[in-house]
Formats: structure tokens, C-alpha cells, sequence
């Protein structure tokens, strides 16, 4: 895949990981356990799959006002992904990792893409602090 330029929403640190693209809108409140990572909703396609060091993107949210919070412990913990690539702005959830960031701790940047380009990614990618994504095959 070409590079893409994404809109940022949230700036933040560039990060690099393997692509977690999710099938189904999720609920950070709830849906994420905030110390370990963990896709913790059962009725959700990725049930238990971790979200901590990988580029997460995410189609839709479900939401809660708590959201932000649980993205701000995942931050704190050390467990949040390493970029967040959203297809709509969530501001509830984008305000865990702007008060993170007031908190002075590292945070993951946040950028918006099209639903359709998710299913582009290759297993590895990375998202710069431009908001470039670039997406490379490894093995």
C-alpha cells in the first residue's frame, strides 16, 4: 500500500506495531480491561485479543463518557496502542488522550482515515507524528 496522509486528531508520539484492525465498532468502557489491554467484551469479533503496542483501528465506537478514562489508564498503564486511527472523531475517547497528555505522560497520536482503507493495511504499520501512515508487508 502507498503511503497515506491522515487527518490528526489527537498529536501525539508516532508509533509502530502490528495492524489491529477491528470488525466491529467497540466500547472502550466495558469492552477494554484498562490494566491489561485486553479486548475484554465477549460479543466483540476480537474478544481477547490484546490492544496494548499495536496500531488500533478502530471502525466505530460505542459510546460512554467513561471512555476517556479507560483510554487515559491505558496510557498510564503502559498499555495503550501505540497509534489510534479512527474513521469517525470520537471526542469522549479522544479526551483521555489529551488529559494523558496533560499528565505529562508519553501518548499515542490519533488520526482519522476512511473505514475503507483499513482493510489496506498490511500486518505491520507506521503512523507519524504527521499523520502519515505507511503500511509495510513483514515477515
Amino acid at each position: 500500500m502507498k503511503p497515506v496522509l491522515a487527518e490528526i486528531l489527537v498529536p501525539g508520539e508516532a508509533g509502530t506495531g502490528c495492524a489491529l484492525v477491528l470488525t466491529a465498532p467497540i466500547s472502550f468502557w466495558g469492552g477494554v480491561a484498562p490494566r491489561t489491554g485486553r479486548i475484554a467484551d465477549v460479543r466483540h469479533p476480537q474478544y481477547g485479543a490484546v490492544i496494548g503496542g499495536k496500531v488500533l483501528f478502530v471502525p466505530g465506537t460505542i459510546g460512554s463518557s467513561s471512555a476517556s478514562a479507560v483510554l487515559m489508564e491505558l496510557v498510564h498503564a503502559g498499555k495503550a496502542p501505540a497509534a489510534l486511527v479512527l474513521h469517525e472523531p470520537d471526542a469522549i475517547l479522544l479526551l483521555g488522550l489529551i488529559v494523558a497528555r496533560e499528565m505529562g505522560w508519553p501518548t499515542p497520536v490519533a488520526v482519522k482515515l476512511d473505514k475503507t482503507r483499513f482493510a489496506d493495511m498490511a500486518r505491520r504499520v507506521s503512523v507519524g507524528k504527521d499523520g502519515l501512515i505507511v503500511s509495510a508487508v513483514t515477515p
